[in-house]
Parts: structure tokens; sequence; C-alpha cells
């Protein structure tokens, strides 16, 4: 059996390392402030979003839009016939309620369906990588045209399509396709979520698709929740008397590749009380080791979560003979998120799970301390079969 590893698409290379990555983020002590004419929104863990409403126009501020940007950027959401004072600095200038959306990551879709205006959706580049039931409905009724790439997306397709903005995001701050699409006239906005290093911070971007829709309100219900269950499930975790040891990823042409020690994932398993054993190392993306470091410092590890797309034991033991070595594969003791897929092959975790960092944590704690939450289901984290 060939390994999985060696179908890897380049988009779903950037997936792995977008959900390893981010921003070194904690929750901002600041609760709503009165500007001169506008009231800035709350923001607690989101570190490169900011959002202020003034009535009939807002003013969003993306920062870190990419790892280590020289620049931020500010967009001007404005209703028809809004004041908008002629002093006002802006990349970009929207006019809100949107009707036609383009986002580009399958972590955008969620935001749309809770904020009911996922029929908006014209078009994203991709298609396949969707996994939500509803938007897929809008697929097959050919209400969402694929667009391409994202590193390559097709111009002609978006034109055609004229949505009021494409919500794109990038690596480097180098795709050409969203400078071709600005000279044209359709505004393109960086969303940021993907930065977000901190479990809260990633869900709390459904404000800034909130503000697009004049869906604030829906927005903030929404996050309080999540964080309100997220905050729950760590003080759960907090009463385990032990903390399992832990190791992630999976190799990759010879390199091991594994959420460094800031990492959104290093995070999730920090606050389900276990101990990462990569968890000291710098950094908030991925690392790339060798086989013999990682067999080193994690072989006799309690836990193995998240081993890339692998789904079994016999395709691990198939990849590579190393795999066997570890304990937590010899005790079946690894755990992944890639045997949940979409009626097109998405993984579903990368879809959803940045929305719903409650549920991922509550997964987490429930294998690493079984007796904390007996009855549990898990939604992401199956065993390996």
């Amino acid at each position: 059996m060939n390994s999985p590893m060696k179908n890897f698409s380049p988009i779903f290379l950037m997936l792995i390392l977008a959900l390893f990555s981010g921003c070194k983020s904690e929750e901002k002590e600041k609760t709503p402030l009165l500007t001169g004419a506008g009231e800035e929104i709350e923001v607690k863990y989101a570190s490169g979003l900011s959002i202020v409403d003034f009535g009939d126009h807002l003013i969003i501020t993306v920062e870190n839009p990419w790892p280590n940007a020289d620049r931020s950027y500010q967009y001007l959401l404005a209703h028809e016939g809004a004041k908008v004072p002629e002093d006002v600095k802006f990349d970009e200038r929207i006019k809100i309620p949107v009707e036609r959306m383009v986002v580009t990551s399958t972590t955008h879709i969620p935001s749309l369906e809770i904020l009911k205006v996922e029929e908006t959706l014209v078009g994203f580049p991709g298609l396949d990588y969707i996994s939500s039931e509803n938007t897929r409905n809008l697929i097959d009724e050919g209400k969402v045209k694929e667009v391409g790439r994202n590193e390559a997306l097709n111009t002609e397709s978006l034109l055609a399509l004229q949505p009021d903005v494409v919500i794109g995001f990038s690596i480097d701050g180098s795709n050409k396709s969203f400078n071709t699409l600005q000279k044209s006239g359709i505004p393109v906005v960086f969303n940021a979520d993907w930065t977000e290093s901190f479990p809260l911070g990633k869900v709390e971007w459904i404000k800034f698709f909130g503000a697009f829709f004049g869906k604030m309100e829906e927005a903030n219900t929404f996050f309080e929740e999540v964080e309100s269950s997220y905050l729950e499930a760590k003080e759960i975790a907090a009463k385990a008397k032990e903390q399992p040891t832990v190791v992630a990823g999976a190799m990759f042409k010879d390199q091991w590749y594994l959420p460094a020690g800031e990492s959104w994932q290093a995070q999730f398993i920090k606050d389900a009380n276990a101990e990462y054993l990569f968890g000291n190392s710098d950094g908030s993306g991925s690392l790339s080791l060798s086989i013999e470091t990682v067999l080193a410092k994690a072989a006799d590890a309690n836990f193995w979560v998240g081993p890339s797309q692998f789904t079994s034991y016999e395709e691990l033991k198939n990849a590579s003979p190393h795999y066997t070595r570890f304990k937590a594969y010899q005790n079946r003791n690894i755990y992944t998120f890639a045997s949940d897929k979409g009626e097109t092959g998405g993984v579903i975790f990368y879809e959803l799970a940045p929305m719903r960092p409650d549920l991922v944590l509550r997964d987490l704690i429930s294998i690493f301390h079984p007796n904390l939450l007996p009855e549990y289901q898990t939604t992401f984290y199956k065993p390996l079969e």
C-alpha cells in the first residue's frame, strides 16, 4: 500500500502548515472603547483584528495578514449613503451589507453558515475541498462557481461573477491574482484568521464576517457561546491529576512535520492538561525534524495525535517501519482527525475546527483523561483503524 503522504496536493500541505501556524496571541485585556465618533467592537483574543463601528460605516484593521508582514490593512465598510469623513484612509471600500462574496479558504465557510448568509457565496477556489452539506447543496445547484486555486485564481471567472468582495488570504503577500482583481475594480480583503495561534483567537474572526453582513450581534453571540464552552472545558481538564505525554504530526519526504511550541495545535494539548513533548520549542508554525530526533524524544509518548492524513495502523506501518517503534503505536493510542471527510473528500476538521475549538478541546480531554468526560463522543478525533 502506498503512503497517503505521497498524494499530498500543494493546497493540502498548505492547510496542514496553516493549522500549525499562527502569530503568538494572548487575550487582550480591553473592553469596547468609544473613539471620537465610533465604538470599538470588543476583540479579546484575535491579535490581528480590530473593528470600529461608526454607525453608517465600519473600519476593519487587519494586522499580521501573513507571518512577518511589514504592514497592516485597513478596510472601509460603508452603507449606501454613508457620510464618511474625507480624511479616512483605507485600502479598499466595500458597500455593505454584501450581497455577493467569494471566499478562498474552507475555514471561511462555517462563518457564513453560522451567520446564515451562505447564499451570498458565489465562488470558491477548489470546490471539492468544501465539506459542509449546506454549501455543497448550493454548489450542486450551480450557485457557487469554481474559480481556480487560491495561489492562481481564475480572474476571468471572478470578473464574470462580479462579487462585491473577495475574501483572500496569503502566505507571503505575493498573490498576483489579487492584484489583477483589484485593478479590475473588485475589492480584495485579507482575512488573517489562519495566523492566530490561540484557539479562541481564530473563532473570534467570525466578527470580521459579521461586519460585512450587518450581523455583529449574531457573531458576538456565537463567539461568546464558544468561548464559554472552551473555558469550561479547560477548567474540567485542570482537574486531571496526571499529565500524559503527547507527540503529533508525521513524516513527509523523510522529515517529520509537527506543531511548534507556540502553535494552535500545541495550545490545545496544553489546555487539555497534557504534556506536549515539543511544547518548549520556539515558533508558532511547524517544526521539521528527522525521525531520529522525534524518536529520541517521543518514542515513549503516551499518545500520538494528528498523524497527518493517516487513518489506519496498516497505512502507518506500510509508509515507514519507524512508526511501529513508538509506544503509542504499540499500545494503539493514536488518534486522527483525517478520517471524517465530506462527500468530495475534504477533511471536515480543516473546515470546521477553527470555528469550534471547544469541540476540539473536549475531544482531546476525553482522549487524554477519559474519566473526566466518560460519556463524551468525539467530534473530530477518532482512533486510528
